[in-house]
């Protein structure tokens, strides 16, 4: 949370952007760089160095139109948020980008790098670039990034790219898909699409919850996970949950996951979404799935969470609310440590995929039931994307009767002569 804040501190709090996504966004006469990882520090600089007319003119005099940038994994959100830059893919995608031969370097930083990339980098002309001092892999260049030189560290990783366009094969194969997203969602963004400047609340979704057109909310993050099938668990369990009027949070690349089966446009609401929710996105013209940024940025769903909260009508407490979390692909320790903020914080979560103390009865049976006592959130397991969005969706129902609120009631505009026929209290 601290360094979601700081972040935007520093580079500005994201907007709404229109973006793309998937490896059709590669280009096949400039020059390609991925940029790959976790710190923001590093692709906000090579963003400003690739737009250099210094290193513009070095692409052109390679040969290139121009210079391309596409991100993969987090770093890729951060980007994408505030510049517009397009996703390649998230995280198994990594070495499926250096594979279409289009590739002039892969720049790495920390976390989520596969440590095979300079072998698969070794069957074609990508160079993988290093440039963290805690995280260097055999077969890499390293050029390591340092913040008192920023600047300079950027050019030199965009000159090392742009020098290896000439080696680039004549058989690269770029897919041809992509996808419109719509991304750059955040606390403060929601806040101002549902009031405008003057009227900045959270007061029109909390009615439509009330009224039963919004059944909940759900936040589903996480990675991609090799015992599964590549973005599947995501994508079915999002469109389970749009379908049943419960509104998407997303981060990292569980967002880009449904960002490439094109659930992140404005236009998905009608196509996918249940006619309640769909009646909301198309007032307020928003998708049914929301892109809040990398899975670093997942306290930006709670400072949603704890805004519904505050602006009253829902409960006193995060754990009142009804709604769920989901990582369906998680891979990562990580995932483990962000899943545990949100149960803490009172929120029901459901981890797909694997899950680490099945093989203890009495921690299991402590996570599941016991916890729940303590912090008013707690854990589940369902490898099967369905069944664990309706785990979401019974849970959500719960608390809506417990609100008081399980029944649809429309908001009725009472004219003169109803008004006096209520009595004065």
């Amino acid at each position: 949370m601290i360094a979601t804040e700081l972040q935007d501190i520093l580079f500005g709090t994201p907007t709404p952007v229109l973006g793309r996504v998937n490896l059709g966004v590669l280009s096949r006469d400039e020059v390609n760089i991925i940029i790959h990882g976790h710190d923001p520090l590093l692709s906000e600089m090579i963003v400003v160095a690739a737009q250099d007319a210094e290193m513009i003119d070095l692409a052109k005099a390679k040969g290139a139109k121009g210079i391309n940038l596409a991100g993969i994994c987090c770093t890729a959100n951060e980007i994408l948020m505030r510049h517009g830059i397009p996703l390649a893919g998230n995280f198994l995608q990594q070495e499926s980008a250096i594979v279409t031969g289009a590739v002039e370097a892969m720049v790495v930083d920390i976390q989520c790098i596969m440590q095979s990339l300079p072998d698969v980098a070794q069957c074609y002309h990508t160079k993988v670039v290093t440039t963290s001092p805690k995280a260097k892999i055999p077969g890499a260049i390293h050029i390591e990034f340092s913040e008192h030189n920023a600047m300079d560290s950027a050019k030199a990783i965009v000159k090392t790219a742009i020098e290896n366009y000439p080696n680039r094969p004549g058989n690269i194969e770029i897919p041809d898909e992509e996808m419109d997203l719509v991304a750059g969602f955040s606390h403060e963004t929601i806040n101002y699409l549902l009031g405008g400047i003057y009227r900045a609340s959270y007061r029109p979704l909390n009615d439509n919850i009330i009224n039963g057109r919004i059944r909940g909310i759900a936040g589903v993050v996480g990675c991609n996970n090799a015992r599964v099938r590549q973005d599947d668990a995501h994508v079915t369990m999002v469109k389970e949950l749009i379908k049943n009027d419960v509104i998407v949070l997303q981060t990292g690349c569980s967002a880009m996951a449904c960002a490439k089966a094109g659930l992140l446009t404005p236009e998905a609401a009608r196509e996918f979404a249940g006619e309640g929710l769909w009646s909301v996105c198309e007032a307020v013209g928003i998708p049914p799935v929301l892109h809040l940024g990398s899975c670093v940025d997942n306290s930006r769903i709670l400072m949603a969470a704890t805004a519904v909260v505050k602006d009253g009508g829902l409960g006193d407490d995060i754990s009142d609310l009804p709604a769920a979390g989901a990582a369906p692909e998680w891979m990562s320790e990580k995932a483990i440590a962000i899943g545990q903020y949100f149960v803490s914080s009172g929120v029901f979560t459901v981890f797909g995929a694997t899950w680490p103390t099945i093989g203890s009865e009495e921690l299991t049976n402590y996570l599941f039931k016991e916890f729940e006592g303590i912090t008013g959130g707690m854990w589940a397991f369902e490898p099967d994307p369905m069944k664990a969005a309706h785990l979401m969706i019974d849970h959500i129902d719960t608390k809506r009767k417990a609100l008081g609120i399980d029944k649809a009631r429309e908001r009725i505009l009472y004219d003169m002569a109803m008004r006096r026929e209520l009595e004065a209290v």
